[in-house]
């Protein structure tokens, strides 16, 4: 299931619960309901609350250092673009052609990036195919002196790691959220809401607020879920470094 289809999942779970809490409040014993019942689930509920709370934390915290890391080698990846255009600028007129197949590398990751659901790069992407042909070009030149030389080598080396980078990207896009930890964490949150169903006055402002507070919660997790999906879904890696890149390339 995607982000979406989760929380809304957690959604009807959550605030099913609260549901299920006000019609067990109507129908248990009166010593259930007694003050004293009342504050042992208040001490219970008060555990689980906090476990919530940290993992909620902590799920946010490494939801987002994964975003911002795909975000910074997408970065990073564009500025070595423009330093490997110049340093075959600098090389000479041979290397005409291997600024041509850099550009068109740079608008074929831009146009997938862009397309919904597709990482940086997959074992089948014609992209791949284009690198290995710039990698070949800069590797078949014939450097006239010691400068055009040190040039040349510096631009394979920075092929190669533009390589690694785009693979590193990839394998990072399988990375998710447990599913465990997820199922835990909307059970935790529903035995909460039952507890408070359980004990809450019958009216309006309570329900409104049960379902407030269970639209809040299910929106974090479908950030989290998101934020693990940075090349689909709504929250997504901007394009605007490569399209940065894209403009200072040939110049």
């Amino acid at each position: 299931m995607g982000p979406m289809d989760v929380s809304l999942v957690a959604l009807v779970c959550i605030f099913g619960g609260a549901i299920v809490g006000r019609y067990l409040g109507s129908i248990l014993p009166e010593p259930h309901l007694s003050e004293d019942s009342k504050d042992s689930v208040k001490l219970g509920m008060g555990l689980v609350a906090t476990m919530c709370a940290l993992v909620l934390g902590l799920l946010i915290a490494s939801a987002k250092t994964y975003y911002d890391t795909q975000n910074a080698e997408l970065t990073d990846m564009a500025a070595k673009f423009v330093f490997l255009d110049r340093a075959l600028a600098h090389y000479g007129p041979e290397t005409a052609e291997c600024r041509v197949e850099l550009r068109k590398i740079v608008e074929r990751l831009m146009a997938r990036l862009e397309e919904r659901g597709n990482a940086p790069m997959r074992p089948s992407d014609t992209i791949a195919i284009g690198d290995e042909g710039l990698f070949e070009r800069t590797q078949a030149l014939t450097p006239k002196d010691d400068r055009q030389r040190l040039i040349q080598s510096q631009a394979v080396a920075e092929e190669i790691v533009l390589g690694q980078t785009r693979w590193l990207m990839y394998a990072q896009s399988a990375t998710e959220v447990p599913k465990p930890l997820v199922t835990v964490l909307i059970f935790w949150l529903t035995v909460i809401f039952i507890s408070w169903g359980i004990y809450a006055p019958r009216n309006g402002t309570v329900a409104a607020t049960w379902f407030v507070t269970a639209v809040s919660v299910s929106s974090a997790i479908f950030l989290i879920l998101e934020m693990y999906t940075p090349y689909s879904g709504i929250v997504l890696v901007s394009s605007g470094p490569l399209r940065s890149a894209l403009a200072h390339l040939g110049q």
